[in-house]
């Protein structure tokens, strides 16, 4: 399937869903994330949700990452790249037009500091590939992560077959974990 007939079509997915699924869901994940080979790293790139476009609610994976006393690092859109941050107890968080929560300042954090990012998707498919909102911001934060960097996708909803519009510039995912499973595509 296209990229665009997934958006489309998980778009509506996701906002069919209520309140309270979301909420069971995003907590099977954060707890299906305790089960990855990851915890051995220092610094985790988390994005913020989106609650208007239903994200995934990843309050609790920073909840755990603060509990096993990890740095997270959050996101902010800044000239179609994203900066990120040392998230603290002194981060102030704002929204931004498109409703995404970002840190106004703080302690910059380069990307190549970071081991583990969290992505937001739409879609995936069964070879890793991920469908977004169609900007590009993370294919350009993740090459300029380290080449080892995990990347890791958080979806509600299980692997598409193929999505067939996937470009070389696409940064495929590591692992991608729903409520139910965990999809473990290029680690061994």
């Amino acid at each position: 399937m296209l990229k665009s007939e997934l958006r489309l079509l998980f778009t509506e997915r996701r906002n069919a869903l209520q309140e309270k699924e979301i909420t069971a869901s995003s907590l099977l994940i954060s707890n299906q994330l305790l089960k990855l080979p990851i915890w051995s790293f220092s610094f985790f790139h988390l994005f913020l949700p989106i609650l208007e476009k239903k994200e995934i609610d990843t309050s609790y994976v920073l909840t755990i990452l603060q509990g096993k006393d990890k740095n997270v690092v959050v996101p902010k859109m800044q000239d179609n790249n994203l900066i990120n941050y040392l998230l603290t107890d002194n981060t102030l968080l704002r929204k931004n037009r498109w409703n995404v929560p970002e840190p106004v300042e703080g302690i910059l954090i380069a990307p190549e500091q970071i081991e583990v990012v969290f992505i937001p998707l739409l879609a995936f498919d069964k070879q890793g590939n991920r469908v977004g909102y169609g900007k590009g911001y993370y294919d350009r934060f993740l090459k300029q992560c380290k080449a080892d960097v995990i990347k890791i996708g958080l979806s509600f909803f299980d692997a598409e077959e193929e999505i067939s519009d996937v470009f070389e510039a696409d940064i495929p995912l590591d692992y991608c974990v729903t409520p139910k499973k965990i999809y473990s595509f290029s680690i061994s």
